[in-house]
């Protein structure tokens, strides 16, 4: 069976029965090409691939079918995975994350959880073992890792890219440190990565990204320490700590283009640690890696 029909045929195993029949009915082309399965309380389901998003036939989701999605995906306790949901999403077994939106609990200015469930998008992550082959060489040569910020614009295949490259230095002997907040890299279960992230590399997850690379610091002894999605300063300033302490980061950004990541307040302080820009573009023959020195602020 085709690898990323079958990552699309493992996601629908998380919906529930009526909804799992209709995911099943599309062409095999359309689950090969799938990237999310998005329910919405009160609109059709849909696949969306990169040519958008397409309506599945049939009734309407109803709130019971998110919370019944939801909980299959927490193996029928949701309960334990409340503080998951409280930052907005759920990562279930073989690292299928679900964005969740619905009604929140607040408590002291902050979301201690999330109730009535309207929206979910369940990301279909898939392991492409050859997306990093086009740009690691310049990443890794002579003996040292260069230090690579991997820019692309939202659902650009930055997790991809990131997990490939991480397997790959890892393979070549360099210790590597992985934070992987969400569960959604590694996909770890029972200790045991559900993807292949290389034989020299540890990774920590379920953690807020600022902490765990700390205590990957502190604790791992990294030759690279790789995260996704900088977004906070926190985060910034940790990757900043770990160049100081000789340590290659690998992390990625949403941007349009490395000089739009270099103008952004999060990394203004931390962007000079970077040697390397990796873009991400979606191109008509599918999605290209381009590499080149990172571009300074002026």
């Amino acid at each position: 069976m085709d690898y990323f029909i079958s990552r699309y045929l493992g996601a629908c195993e998380l919906l529930p029965s009526k909804l799992r029949l209709r995911a099943l009915a599309v062409s095999e082309a359309m689950m090969a090409e799938a990237e999310e399965i998005r329910l919405r309380t009160g609109r059709a389901p849909a696949v969306a691939s990169a040519s958008g998003e397409h309506d599945l036939d049939g009734p309407p989701v109803t709130p019971d079918d998110i919370l019944d999605t939801l909980t299959r995906a927490a193996r029928g306790s949701l309960h334990t995975f409340a503080g998951e949901l409280a930052a907005g999403f759920l990562t279930a077994a073989g690292g299928y994350r679900l964005g969740v939106c619905g009604r929140a609990a607040m408590s002291g200015g902050e979301c201690v959880g999330l109730r009535e469930f309207s929206s979910l998008d369940l990301r279909i992550s898939k392991e492409v073992r050859s997306a990093a082959d086009g740009i690691s060489g310049e990443i890794c040569s002579g003996g040292r890792v260069r230090s690579t910020l991997i820019v692309s614009p939202p659902g650009g295949g930055k997790t991809t890219l990131l997990r490939d490259l991480v397997r790959t230095v890892s393979d070549l002997g360099f210790r590597v440190s992985l934070v992987d907040e969400r569960g959604e890299i590694a996909a770890c279960s029972g200790g045991v990565p559900g993807f292949d992230v290389g034989m020299r590399t540890d990774v920590l997850s379920g953690a807020p990204k600022a902490w765990s690379a700390l205590t990957l610091l502190r604790a791992m002894n990294p030759q690279v320490l790789a995260l996704d999605e900088i977004t906070d300063p926190a985060d910034a300033r940790v990757l900043l700590h770990a160049s100081g302490c000789g340590t290659a980061v690998f992390a990625t950004v949403h941007a349009a283009s490395p000089e739009e990541a270099a103008a952004r307040p999060a990394l203004a302080g931390v962007i000079h640690i970077f040697e390397k820009a990796v873009l991400i573009e979606r191109r008509e023959d599918g999605r290209r890696a381009s590499i080149s020195d990172m571009p300074r602020r002026t």
